[in-house]
C-alpha cells in the first residue's frame, strides 16, 4: 500500500490550485473551478484546460456575469492564449451559454445551486444543465469542490478510484477518504487521478 502522506506531497495539488484558483465558498472562485470542470470535460490534456482557465481570468472573465458580457470572439481569443484551439470556437459558445444560464437561474451563484439540490444526486442533475459539462466535469467539479463544500465529501470519482487501486489503497471511497483529514479529501482525489494517468508516477509512490 502507498504511503498517502508521500502521495500528497507528490501528487496533492488540485487542478483549482494549479490554475490559480484560491477556492472559497463564494461565487467567482466557484464559477471558475466550474469553467476549470467544462473545459477538463473535452478530450484535451489538463495542463491546456489549466492553461485556457487561467488565460480566461487573466482576460477578466472570471465571473458569470464577465463571461456573459464578453465577446464571443474575446473568450475565443483567451482560449486560443491557452491553446485550447481544438475546442475553442464551440466552447467559447457554451461558456457564453453557460453564464447566461447561472446568472439567469442563480443570480451567477453556485451556491444557490447547491441549495436548491436536495443531494448529491440531484446537485449532479442541476450541474448537467450547463453547457458542455457532462457526467465527468460534474466528478471534476465536485471532487475539487469538496474542498469547501463538506457535504459533498467524500467525492472519489471512477478515475481517482482507479488511481487508489494502482496504489493498492482502498476502492471504497468512504474508506479512502478516511486515510487523510476532511481538508486533504480533494487534494487526494486530485493525487490518485494523476497517478490514474501516469503509470511512472504510480510506480515511485507504490
Amino acid at each position: 500500500m502507498a504511503d498517502v502522506r508521500k502521495l500528497l506531497e507528490r501528487a496533492g495539488r488540485t487542478y483549482a490550485e494549479e490554475a490559480g484558483i484560491k477556492l472559497a465558498d463564494t461565487p467567482a472562485p466557484l464559477y471558475r473551478l466550474l469553467v476549470l470542470s467544462v473545459l477538463m470535460s473535452a478530450r484535451i490534456q489538463a495542463t491546456i484546460a489549466v492553461a485556457a482557465a487561467r488565460e480566461l481570468v487573466r482576460a477578466g472573465l472570471g465571473t458569470a456575469r464577465r463571461m456573459a458580457d464578453a465577446s464571443w470572439q474575446d473568450r475565443v481569443d483567451a482560449l486560443g492564449r491557452g491553446h485550447y484551439v481544438r475546442y475553442d470556437e464551440s466552447t467559447a459558445t457554451a461558456l457564453g451559454d453557460g453564464a447566461r444560464l447561472l446568472l439567469e437561474e442563480y443570480g451567477g451563484d453556485l451556491r444557490k445551486l447547491r441549495d436548491r439540490a436536495a443531494g448529491r444526486e440531484e446537485l449532479g442533475a442541476l450541474l448537467r444543465k450547463v453547457p458542455r459539462l457532462g457526467p465527468v466535469g460534474v466528478d471534476i467539479f465536485c471532487r475539487e469542490a469538496q474542498q469547501v463544500w463538506p457535504g459533498l465529501r467524500p467525492y472519489f470519482d471512477a478515475k481517482a478510484l482507479q488511481g487508489a487501486e494502482r496504489l493498492g489503497l482502498p476502492r471504497d471511497p468512504g474508506k479512502l477518504g478516511g486515510l487523510v483529514d476532511g481538508d486533504d479529501q480533494a487534494r487526494l482525489a486530485a493525487a490518485l487521478v494523476r497517478v490514474s494517468r501516469d503509470k511512472k508516477l504510480a510506480d515511485s509512490l507504490r
